[in-house]
């Protein structure tokens, strides 16, 4: 055998080899997404209730869920107009996003629902704990109100009950029991 031919021959099964290594290493992970605000939760008692952390997408806003102290069960949760979490009840925090263009409630709503306040239910285990990822759709997040940051603020509800997403004004969610106000998320710099 010439010895061309034979190196042609060990040539061939190194490549296939090295082409299977490449395949089957892992793709560098993405950088962590930067929160852009931080509501941290209060019950009417003034209690620690969790924290809730938004993310801005390129298509939309993803709030990360971490409750604490909850009833066990199906929770409506709703962005409020105000960001002012005052006791009793939390009426300070206003009505849903976007109630003065009249939009009706409802996720389910083929009335010309949902307004920008409502979100999905959560679920709180029997131990308190809640933890979700709910995620708003941007097509109007340009709107007046959606700015988590602007100056009158917005605010995280929490409400005794599962929302139904149809019936007015607040699909049958009942009390608010958790609170809070969005404030720019803590951002690191690095060390100079």
């Amino acid at each position: 055998m010439r010895p061309s031919r034979f190196l042609a021959c060990l040539a061939i099964p190194l490549t296939v080899a090295f082409t299977t290594a490449q395949a089957q290493t892992p793709p560098p992970s993405a950088p962590a997404p930067a929160p852009v605000a931080t509501a941290v939760l209060k019950a009417t008692d003034g209690s620690d209730a969790g924290i809730v952390t938004a993310y801005r997408g390129p298509l939309g806003i993803l709030l990360r869920v971490e409750g604490r102290g909850w009833p066990a069960g199906w929770h409506g949760v709703h962005l409020h107009a105000v960001g002012r979490c005052d006791t009793p009840g939390f009426t300070s925090a206003g009505a849903h996003v976007n109630h003065a263009e009249a939009r009706p409630h409802g996720l389910l709503n083929h009335a010309g629902g949902p307004d920008l306040g409502d979100l999905q239910n959560i679920w709180a285990g029997p131990d308190g704990t809640a933890n979700a990822e709910v995620y708003l759709a941007g097509s109007g997040l340009g709107m007046h109100g959606m700015d988590l940051l602007d100056s009158d603020g917005l605010s995280f509800l929490v409400h005794a009950n599962a929302d139904d997403h149809i019936t007015q004004p607040i699909g049958g969610a009942g009390a608010r029991i958790a609170c809070g106000v969005f404030e720019a998320a803590a951002r690191s710099t690095p060390p100079e």
